[in-house]
């Protein structure tokens, strides 16, 4: 699917992108009818107290209540938009979370200047990590001795999912503070070291997307690129049965040769 960005909002296309683009619009629309209030009582006094002949500067206060009353309504209209918009986006986005049974559940970890994707195997479980395993090849630290990391995956700014099927993706980070942002899936969220924060997400469109970091990270910070590829659930299937099980030793990669039959003796 070729996107075409426009001057507007991006694209939507995730199961909750709805109610935050409202919040969005009803926020402008919100500025906008304050701006030009404002500026229009502005330009009023201005006229109306200008400097001129006959008149003197008057120091006393304004007896009218319409000031206090339209500061009410600012108010209230803030706490509408709080409690009324805001609280449930957020509540839905960040609390009501999808079982792990029914999602594909991933860890993304932002590391100077690439996003690594941590995929479990078919057991559903993640190997176990260790900073100190740590290396070039193996930048998360996978224990290699552990079985439950044979099937696992990793790949390095290459994030398949599949279509209209809920993501609990981990966030975290390597060394410095990044951010983790899909525009048109309307994510973003802080990666930090030392700290693991959920999201959840779901596309109802295939595609293939841009995934920039959100936050200043360092020199080659511009280059923090990667896509995310929203695709069926046959190919991704397809995609992830292809991906070399990199921490599974070779030893185990054959399968047991079965006992060989004793002769019966004659």
């Amino acid at each position: 699917m070729e996107l075409k960005y426009g001057y507007g909002l991006v694209p939507d296309l995730s199961a909750h992108g709805a109610g935050i683009d409202h919040l969005i619009k009803v926020l402008h629309v919100f500025m906008v009818v304050l701006f030009v209030g404002w500026g229009v009582f502005l330009l009023y006094c201005l006229i109306k107290y200008r400097r001129r002949p006959g008149h003197k500067a008057s120091y006393e206060s304004n007896k009218s209540k319409l000031p206090k009353y339209a500061e009410i309504a600012v108010v209230g209209f803030e706490v509408f938009l709080l409690v009324g918009l805001s609280f449930p986006v957020w509540s839905k986005y960040k609390r009501d979370f999808p079982a792990d049974k029914d999602a594909l559940v991933v860890r993304v970890i932002g590391q100077q200047f690439v996003w690594n994707i941590h995929y479990p195997g078919e057991d559903g479980k993640f190997g176990r990590t260790d900073p100190k395993l740590a290396s070039g090849s193996n930048p998360l630290g996978i224990d290699d001795k552990d079985p439950a990391s044979w099937d696992d995956v990793v790949s390095v700014n290459q994030f398949h999912i599949p279509v209209n099927k809920p993501i609990i993706s981990h966030i975290s980070a390597m060394d410095v503070i990044h951010s983790f942002g899909v525009p048109v899936l309307r994510l973003k969220q802080d990666a930090t070291p030392g700290m693991e924060v959920p999201i959840w997400f779901q596309a109802v469109k295939t595609g293939v997307f841009d995934i920039v970091c959100s936050q200043l990270c360092g020199v080659g910070h511009s280059l923090m690129k990667g896509v995310v590829t929203v695709e069926s659930a046959e190919d991704y299937q397809k995609w992830f049965a292809e991906q070399p099980k990199q921490f599974k030793p070779k030893a185990a990669e054959k399968a047991p040769a079965p006992a060989a039959e004793k002769k019966q003796e004659g």
